[in-house]
Protein backbone atom coordinates (compact mmCIF):
# COMPACT_ATOMS: atom_id res chain seq x y z
CA UNK A 1 0.00 0.00 0.00
CA UNK A 2 1.26 3.51 -0.81
CA UNK A 3 1.80 6.33 1.25
CA UNK A 4 -1.16 8.00 -0.60
CA UNK A 5 -3.73 5.31 -0.15
CA UNK A 6 -2.45 4.92 3.68
CA UNK A 7 -3.37 8.37 4.78
CA UNK A 8 -6.83 9.90 4.37
CA UNK A 9 -7.41 14.08 4.26
CA UNK A 10 -9.90 15.33 6.31
CA UNK A 11 -11.63 18.48 5.81
CA UNK A 12 -13.75 20.58 7.99
CA UNK A 13 -15.24 23.63 8.51
CA UNK A 14 -12.27 24.76 11.34
CA UNK A 15 -9.49 22.21 10.34
CA UNK A 16 -8.22 20.69 7.92
CA UNK A 17 -5.26 17.86 8.34
CA UNK A 18 -3.97 14.68 6.98
CA UNK A 19 -5.18 11.80 9.21
CA UNK A 20 -3.76 8.32 9.48
CA UNK A 21 -5.92 5.40 9.63
CA UNK A 22 -5.39 5.38 13.36
CA UNK A 23 -6.11 8.40 14.25
CA UNK A 24 -9.37 7.54 11.75
CA UNK A 25 -10.19 4.77 14.21
CA UNK A 26 -9.93 6.83 17.52
CA UNK A 27 -12.22 9.61 15.86
CA UNK A 28 -14.68 6.89 14.87
CA UNK A 29 -14.36 5.65 18.29
CA UNK A 30 -14.90 9.06 20.28
CA UNK A 31 -17.72 9.56 17.83
CA UNK A 32 -19.37 6.35 19.52
CA UNK A 33 -18.90 7.12 22.62
CA UNK A 34 -20.37 10.53 22.32
CA UNK A 35 -23.53 9.33 20.62
CA UNK A 36 -24.16 7.48 23.67
CA UNK A 37 -24.17 10.54 25.85
CA UNK A 38 -26.03 12.57 22.80
CA UNK A 39 -28.93 10.41 20.99
CA UNK A 40 -28.97 12.18 18.24
CA UNK A 41 -25.96 11.92 16.66
CA UNK A 42 -26.79 8.52 16.34
CA UNK A 43 -29.70 8.93 13.98
CA UNK A 44 -27.49 11.80 11.89
CA UNK A 45 -26.41 10.27 8.46
CA UNK A 46 -23.08 12.22 8.01
CA UNK A 47 -20.39 9.90 6.91
CA UNK A 48 -17.87 11.81 8.14
CA UNK A 49 -17.59 11.39 12.38
CA UNK A 50 -15.26 14.33 12.36
CA UNK A 51 -17.41 17.32 10.41
CA UNK A 52 -20.39 15.97 12.58
CA UNK A 53 -18.74 16.86 15.79
CA UNK A 54 -17.75 20.17 14.64
CA UNK A 55 -21.23 20.72 13.88
CA UNK A 56 -23.02 24.18 15.44
CA UNK A 57 -25.52 22.35 16.68
CA UNK A 58 -23.62 19.63 18.10
CA UNK A 59 -21.30 22.37 19.86
CA UNK A 60 -24.65 24.02 20.91
CA UNK A 61 -25.69 21.28 22.92
CA UNK A 62 -22.74 19.82 24.32
CA UNK A 63 -22.24 23.71 25.86
CA UNK A 64 -25.69 23.69 27.46
CA UNK A 65 -24.83 20.27 29.01
CA UNK A 66 -21.89 21.90 30.23
CA UNK A 67 -23.68 24.72 31.60
CA UNK A 68 -26.27 22.34 33.43
CA UNK A 69 -25.66 22.64 37.40
CA UNK A 70 -25.04 19.21 37.82
CA UNK A 71 -22.33 18.79 35.16
CA UNK A 72 -18.78 19.02 36.34
CA UNK A 73 -19.42 16.03 38.96
CA UNK A 74 -16.81 13.21 38.99
CA UNK A 75 -18.90 10.61 37.49
CA UNK A 76 -20.18 12.72 34.60
CA UNK A 77 -19.96 11.00 31.32
CA UNK A 78 -19.16 14.39 29.15
CA UNK A 79 -16.50 15.48 31.22
CA UNK A 80 -15.04 11.51 30.99
CA UNK A 81 -15.48 11.86 27.03
CA UNK A 82 -13.76 15.00 27.08
CA UNK A 83 -10.66 13.80 29.13
CA UNK A 84 -10.56 10.72 26.89
CA UNK A 85 -10.67 12.60 24.24
CA UNK A 86 -7.52 14.87 25.16
CA UNK A 87 -5.67 11.87 25.91
CA UNK A 88 -6.37 10.07 22.53
CA UNK A 89 -3.76 12.18 21.02
CA UNK A 90 -5.13 13.27 17.90
CA UNK A 91 -4.53 16.62 16.99
CA UNK A 92 -8.37 17.17 15.62
CA UNK A 93 -10.65 15.78 18.65
CA UNK A 94 -7.31 17.72 20.60
CA UNK A 95 -8.48 20.84 18.95
CA UNK A 96 -12.36 19.82 19.05
CA UNK A 97 -12.03 19.60 23.12
CA UNK A 98 -10.11 23.22 23.15
CA UNK A 99 -13.82 24.59 21.24
CA UNK A 100 -15.29 23.93 24.67
CA UNK A 101 -12.33 25.19 26.86
CA UNK A 102 -14.17 28.74 27.63
CA UNK A 103 -17.44 27.09 28.67
CA UNK A 104 -15.43 24.70 30.60
CA UNK A 105 -13.46 26.95 32.45
CA UNK A 106 -16.02 29.49 32.91
CA UNK A 107 -18.33 27.66 34.23
CA UNK A 108 -15.31 26.16 36.23
CA UNK A 109 -14.21 29.17 37.68
CA UNK A 110 -17.59 31.02 38.62
CA UNK A 111 -18.57 27.96 40.13
CA UNK A 112 -15.54 28.29 42.90
CA UNK A 113 -17.67 30.63 45.53
CA UNK A 114 -20.37 27.84 46.16
CA UNK A 115 -17.41 25.31 46.80
CA UNK A 116 -19.28 22.66 44.97
CA UNK A 117 -16.99 19.71 44.11
CA UNK A 118 -15.99 19.71 40.67
CA UNK A 119 -13.95 16.96 40.27
CA UNK A 120 -14.95 16.12 36.17
CA UNK A 121 -13.85 20.01 35.48
CA UNK A 122 -10.66 19.78 37.28
CA UNK A 123 -9.87 16.60 35.48
CA UNK A 124 -10.02 17.91 31.87
CA UNK A 125 -8.21 21.02 32.85
CA UNK A 126 -5.26 19.23 34.41
CA UNK A 127 -4.95 16.80 31.32
CA UNK A 128 -4.73 20.08 29.10
CA UNK A 129 -1.95 21.07 31.65
CA UNK A 130 -0.34 17.85 31.32
CA UNK A 131 -0.25 18.05 27.66
CA UNK A 132 0.85 21.92 27.55
CA UNK A 133 3.75 20.90 30.67
CA UNK A 134 4.97 17.75 28.14
CA UNK A 135 4.78 19.80 24.99
CA UNK A 136 6.68 22.47 26.77
CA UNK A 137 9.15 20.31 28.47
CA UNK A 138 8.52 22.55 31.89
CA UNK A 139 10.29 25.08 30.00
CA UNK A 140 9.18 28.85 30.48
CA UNK A 141 8.30 30.61 27.14
CA UNK A 142 10.22 33.73 26.81
CA UNK A 143 10.92 36.23 24.37
CA UNK A 144 13.91 38.43 23.45
CA UNK A 145 13.47 42.45 24.17
CA UNK A 146 15.78 45.14 22.82
CA UNK A 147 17.87 46.31 25.59
CA UNK A 148 17.27 50.40 25.26
CA UNK A 149 20.10 50.97 27.36
CA UNK A 150 22.23 50.08 24.31
CA UNK A 151 23.25 52.40 21.53
CA UNK A 152 21.20 51.36 18.62
CA UNK A 153 22.77 49.60 15.28
CA UNK A 154 21.35 52.15 13.17
CA UNK A 155 23.19 55.04 15.61
CA UNK A 156 26.97 55.52 15.68
CA UNK A 157 28.24 55.54 19.02
CA UNK A 158 31.81 57.16 20.39
CA UNK A 159 31.78 55.14 23.16
CA UNK A 160 30.90 51.08 23.23
CA UNK A 161 29.20 50.01 26.42
CA UNK A 162 29.86 46.24 27.58
CA UNK A 163 27.63 44.93 30.08
CA UNK A 164 27.16 41.19 30.11
CA UNK A 165 24.52 41.55 32.52
CA UNK A 166 22.72 44.06 29.55
CA UNK A 167 24.02 41.67 26.73
CA UNK A 168 20.51 39.12 27.32
CA UNK A 169 17.06 40.74 27.76
CA UNK A 170 14.75 38.17 28.39
CA UNK A 171 10.50 38.75 29.11
CA UNK A 172 8.67 35.77 30.55
CA UNK A 173 5.86 35.40 28.85
CA UNK A 174 4.98 31.91 30.65
CA UNK A 175 6.64 30.96 34.23
CA UNK A 176 7.93 27.06 34.03
CA UNK A 177 5.73 24.41 34.62
CA UNK A 178 5.45 22.25 37.22
CA UNK A 179 3.74 18.38 37.09
CA UNK A 180 0.43 18.82 39.21
CA UNK A 181 -1.59 15.82 40.30
CA UNK A 182 -4.91 17.91 42.16
CA UNK A 183 -6.03 21.80 42.02
CA UNK A 184 -5.67 23.46 44.81
CA UNK A 185 -6.85 26.71 45.62
CA UNK A 186 -3.34 28.63 45.34
CA UNK A 187 -2.33 26.85 41.91
CA UNK A 188 -5.90 27.19 40.22
CA UNK A 189 -5.19 30.03 38.47
CA UNK A 190 -2.17 28.49 37.14
CA UNK A 191 -3.85 25.59 35.83
CA UNK A 192 -6.26 27.37 34.17
CA UNK A 193 -3.94 29.89 32.82
CA UNK A 194 -1.81 27.35 31.01
CA UNK A 195 -5.29 26.08 29.84
CA UNK A 196 -6.41 29.35 28.20
CA UNK A 197 -2.90 29.65 26.97
CA UNK A 198 -2.91 26.43 25.04
CA UNK A 199 -6.37 27.94 23.56
CA UNK A 200 -4.80 30.52 22.74
CA UNK A 201 -1.91 28.47 21.08
CA UNK A 202 -4.41 27.34 18.41
CA UNK A 203 -7.10 30.40 18.53
CA UNK A 204 -6.43 30.85 14.68
CA UNK A 205 -8.45 27.38 14.20
CA UNK A 206 -11.17 28.31 16.54
CA UNK A 207 -14.63 28.99 15.56
CA UNK A 208 -16.33 32.23 15.82
CA UNK A 209 -18.89 31.31 18.87
CA UNK A 210 -16.53 29.52 21.62
CA UNK A 211 -14.81 33.10 21.35
CA UNK A 212 -17.71 35.11 21.65
CA UNK A 213 -18.79 32.64 24.74
CA UNK A 214 -15.15 33.51 26.32
CA UNK A 215 -15.81 37.57 26.11
CA UNK A 216 -19.05 36.75 27.86
CA UNK A 217 -17.73 34.37 30.56
CA UNK A 218 -14.76 37.43 31.05
CA UNK A 219 -17.78 39.56 32.34
CA UNK A 220 -18.89 37.67 34.74
CA UNK A 221 -15.53 36.61 35.84
CA UNK A 222 -14.89 40.63 36.29
CA UNK A 223 -18.02 41.11 38.29
CA UNK A 224 -17.81 44.89 37.43
CA UNK A 225 -20.65 47.20 34.84
CA UNK A 226 -18.41 48.40 32.39
CA UNK A 227 -21.11 50.95 31.15
CA UNK A 228 -19.30 53.45 33.21
CA UNK A 229 -16.44 53.46 30.81
CA UNK A 230 -18.21 53.69 27.24
CA UNK A 231 -16.70 56.77 26.45
CA UNK A 232 -14.13 57.29 29.20
CA UNK A 233 -12.49 59.18 26.55
CA UNK A 234 -14.78 61.70 25.65
CA UNK A 235 -15.78 61.63 29.72
CA UNK A 236 -11.63 62.58 30.42
CA UNK A 237 -12.20 65.50 27.85
CA UNK A 238 -15.67 66.73 29.27
CA UNK A 239 -13.90 67.44 32.78
CA UNK A 240 -16.32 66.99 35.79
CA UNK A 241 -19.90 68.48 33.00
CA UNK A 242 -20.60 64.89 33.52
CA UNK A 243 -20.24 64.51 37.12
CA UNK A 244 -21.98 67.54 37.96
CA UNK A 245 -25.02 66.59 36.06
CA UNK A 246 -25.30 63.45 37.86
CA UNK A 247 -25.04 65.26 41.10
CA UNK A 248 -27.56 67.25 39.58
CA UNK A 249 -29.96 64.21 38.41
CA UNK A 250 -29.52 62.87 42.43
CA UNK A 251 -30.63 66.37 43.76
CA UNK A 252 -33.82 65.60 41.37
CA UNK A 253 -34.71 62.30 42.38
CA UNK A 254 -35.23 63.31 45.78
CA UNK A 255 -37.30 61.23 48.66
CA UNK A 256 -36.91 57.69 45.95
CA UNK A 257 -33.34 57.22 47.66
CA UNK A 258 -33.76 53.99 49.39
CA UNK A 259 -35.75 52.66 46.28
CA UNK A 260 -32.75 53.16 44.36
CA UNK A 261 -30.37 51.99 47.42
CA UNK A 262 -32.05 48.52 46.95
CA UNK A 263 -32.10 47.97 43.34
CA UNK A 264 -28.38 48.91 43.50
CA UNK A 265 -27.69 46.37 45.93
CA UNK A 266 -29.56 44.00 43.76
CA UNK A 267 -27.73 44.55 40.71
CA UNK A 268 -24.60 44.91 42.55
CA UNK A 269 -25.47 41.15 44.18
CA UNK A 270 -25.71 39.87 40.43
CA UNK A 271 -22.59 41.02 39.33
CA UNK A 272 -21.07 39.91 42.54
CA UNK A 273 -22.13 36.40 42.32
CA UNK A 274 -20.24 35.43 39.30
CA UNK A 275 -17.06 37.65 40.40
CA UNK A 276 -13.52 35.50 40.62
CA UNK A 277 -10.00 36.29 41.47
CA UNK A 278 -8.23 37.55 38.81
CA UNK A 279 -4.19 37.21 39.45
CA UNK A 280 -1.79 37.94 36.42
CA UNK A 281 -0.99 34.45 35.76
CA UNK A 282 -4.56 34.08 34.51
CA UNK A 283 -5.58 37.38 33.73
CA UNK A 284 -2.25 37.55 30.70
CA UNK A 285 -3.88 34.74 28.75
CA UNK A 286 -7.41 35.94 29.09
CA UNK A 287 -5.80 39.67 27.67
CA UNK A 288 -4.33 37.57 24.84
CA UNK A 289 -7.36 36.00 23.71
CA UNK A 290 -8.93 39.77 24.34
CA UNK A 291 -6.48 41.23 22.16
CA UNK A 292 -7.26 38.27 19.07
CA UNK A 293 -10.95 39.35 19.46
CA UNK A 294 -10.38 42.72 19.18
CA UNK A 295 -7.79 43.00 16.43
CA UNK A 296 -7.21 39.54 14.88
CA UNK A 297 -8.83 38.57 11.85
CA UNK A 298 -12.40 37.39 12.98
CA UNK A 299 -12.26 41.31 13.89
CA UNK A 300 -14.35 42.25 11.33
CA UNK A 301 -17.50 40.26 12.67
CA UNK A 302 -19.49 42.60 14.54
CA UNK A 303 -21.19 40.47 17.03
CA UNK A 304 -17.58 39.13 18.17
CA UNK A 305 -16.04 42.68 18.41
CA UNK A 306 -19.01 44.31 20.78
CA UNK A 307 -18.73 41.08 22.94
CA UNK A 308 -14.74 40.98 23.63
CA UNK A 309 -15.17 45.53 23.64
CA UNK A 310 -17.73 44.88 26.63
CA UNK A 311 -15.73 42.32 28.19
CA UNK A 312 -12.39 44.97 28.26
CA UNK A 313 -14.34 47.25 29.70
CA UNK A 314 -15.34 45.42 32.61
CA UNK A 315 -11.82 44.13 33.20
CA UNK A 316 -10.79 47.54 33.16
CA UNK A 317 -13.56 48.32 35.46
CA UNK A 318 -12.93 45.78 37.56
CA UNK A 319 -8.80 46.91 37.46
CA UNK A 320 -9.92 50.75 38.41
CA UNK A 321 -11.68 49.00 41.30
CA UNK A 322 -9.02 46.52 42.92
CA UNK A 323 -6.86 49.89 41.58
CA UNK A 324 -4.62 47.66 39.99
CA UNK A 325 -2.05 48.99 37.79
CA UNK A 326 -0.65 46.13 36.32
CA UNK A 327 -3.85 44.98 34.99
CA UNK A 328 -5.69 48.92 34.01
CA UNK A 329 -2.52 49.43 31.52
CA UNK A 330 -3.12 46.71 29.13
CA UNK A 331 -6.79 46.65 29.68
CA UNK A 332 -7.10 50.45 28.97
CA UNK A 333 -4.64 50.04 26.01
CA UNK A 334 -7.09 47.49 24.39
CA UNK A 335 -9.98 50.13 24.93
CA UNK A 336 -7.76 52.34 22.42
CA UNK A 337 -6.54 50.26 20.07
CA UNK A 338 -10.70 48.71 19.88
CA UNK A 339 -11.53 52.52 18.74
CA UNK A 340 -9.19 52.07 15.58
CA UNK A 341 -11.08 49.00 14.87
CA UNK A 342 -14.74 50.44 14.92
CA UNK A 343 -14.21 53.16 11.69
CA UNK A 344 -13.16 49.68 9.59
CA UNK A 345 -16.36 47.85 9.60
CA UNK A 346 -17.32 49.32 6.45
CA UNK A 347 -14.52 47.13 4.30
CA UNK A 348 -13.21 51.15 3.14
CA UNK A 349 -9.54 50.42 2.29
CA UNK A 350 -7.88 53.77 2.42
CA UNK A 351 -4.87 53.05 0.50
CA UNK A 352 -6.97 51.21 -2.02
CA UNK A 353 -6.36 52.77 -5.53
CA UNK A 354 -9.78 53.98 -7.08
CA UNK A 355 -11.24 52.42 -10.56
CA UNK A 356 -12.77 54.02 -13.02
CA UNK A 357 -13.76 53.29 -16.67
CA UNK A 358 -13.06 56.59 -17.67
CA UNK A 359 -9.46 57.33 -18.78
CA UNK A 360 -8.21 60.96 -17.39
CA UNK A 361 -5.67 62.95 -19.88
Amino acid sequence: MSNAEATTTTTSSSVTTATTPDSLEKIQSAFQSLSTIIPTLSSSSSTNPLSLLLDHSVYSHISSLLRDPISGSGDNNLCRWLYDTIQSGVPDLHLLVLRFLPVIAGVYLSRIPRRKPQAGFEAVLLALYAHETTARGGQAVTVSVPDLSQPSVYHESKVVVKNNSTDLNLAVLSPTLEPHGTVRSSRRARIVGVALELFYSKISQIPIEPKIDFCEFCKIWAGQDGDMYKNFEEEEEGGNDEGAAAEEGGLKEGGSDEVLETEEEKSERKKVEGRVPLPWELLQPVLRILAHCLLGPNSKDKVLFEAANEACRCLFARAMHDVNAKAILPTRSLLRLSKSVVGSFNDVDPTELPFSNVISL
